[in-house]
């Protein structure tokens, strides 16, 4: 059986980097909170757009490099990114015939069940868990979802990733 060839490692690669150093960029005490969820975001999309490429190995990868940038519990973003890469991976068939709106609805649930695991990891370290602020980047997330997707479509079209 022959596969094509793959391509477009790279810009796969580069737009992890990117969304890591969206991730760490200052902003405004006043805009943080409402700071969206990049690496997760662009995680899903490119497990919906290349389930056979990007799954649970570079879900629990980039989670980790999360970890270290955020010099926070080791493995705690690579358990939350690994398990949103399985659950991308079992629904991406019905994500990607879906229309963008309904896309952004399950953007919704899965973004906030990576907050709902980070909120649970700092409760059982006896961290402080925050207050509603917390949910905000579920929020700044699902309003981004549309222009990130159109975005990162443009990419992997332009630049044939495959």
């Amino acid at each position: 059986m022959n596969r094509p060839p793959r391509r477009g490692g790279g810009i796969i690669a580069a737009t992890f980097a990117a969304a890591l150093m969206l991730t760490v960029v200052p902003l405004p005490e006043w805009l943080t909170p409402l700071r969206p969820e990049w690496t997760a975001l662009v995680l899903i999309y490119w497990c919906m757009a290349l389930p056979d490429r990007v799954g649970v190995g570079i879900g629990w990868t980039v989670g980790l490099l999360m970890d270290v940038l955020r010099a926070g519990l080791m493995g705690q973003h690579a358990l939350s990114f690994g398990l949103l890469a399985y659950l991308t991976h079992q629904l991406y068939q019905r994500l990607r015939v879906y229309p963008l709106w309904q896309q952004a609805l399950s953007i919704l649930i899965l973004i906030a069940l990576h907050q709902v695991l980070m909120l649970w990891i700092k409760g059982m370290t006896g961290q402080d868990t925050g207050s509603w602020t917390h949910w905000l980047p579920v929020l700044s997330s699902v309003l981004l979802w549309p222009p990130l997707f159109l975005v990162l479509r443009g990419l992997r079209r332009h630049f044939r990733v495959t």
